[in-house]
């Protein structure tokens, strides 16, 4: 079928459909680039600050944010232009996954502000001398 041939009505269609295709690969490589549930749930480290450090950079949604991103610029074009027949499937994914999305950042400035504070925390501590007022207690 050649160009000459296909009317506007074709080729809305086909570019609906490519469109929802292109929603949905961005939808994909979202979900690929979400970290690794191993990443966040078992860090390891030597001390409490390396566990909040390592616990930070599994938190971060990475390339996740810019892939979902295109999916939902993609998204709303296609439903204004009301290319999709049915995106209620589209429209759940890219809400779940914003939610996640949202989580891990929240969750990545959260351990931001503990990793900044333990250390304030730690030397606070030592300054007070609160090991050798404990090591007293323990004399007697």
């Amino acid at each position: 079928m050649s160009q000459a041939t296909l009317d506007d009505e074709d080729l809305f269609g086909e570019a609906a459909s490519e469109m929802r295709s292109d929603v949905e690969a961005h939808l994909e490589a979202t979900r690929a680039a979400l970290p690794d549930v191993d990443a966040i749930w078992a860090v390891e480290a030597d001390n409490t600050l390396g566990v909040l450090n390592a616990l930070r950079s599994g938190l971060d949604p990475g390339d996740a944010e810019d892939h979902l991103r295109d999916a939902k610029k993609w998204y709303t074009m296609g439903e204004r232009a009301d290319a999709f027949e049915d995106a209620g499937d589209l429209e759940d994914e890219i809400e779940e996954l914003e939610g996640i999305v949202t989580d891990l950042s929240e969750a990545r400035e959260q351990v931001g502000e503990l990793t900044s504070t333990i250390p304030e925390l730690k030397s606070a501590l030592e300054d007070a001398d609160v090991d050798d007022v404990d090591d007293e207690d323990n004399e007697e």
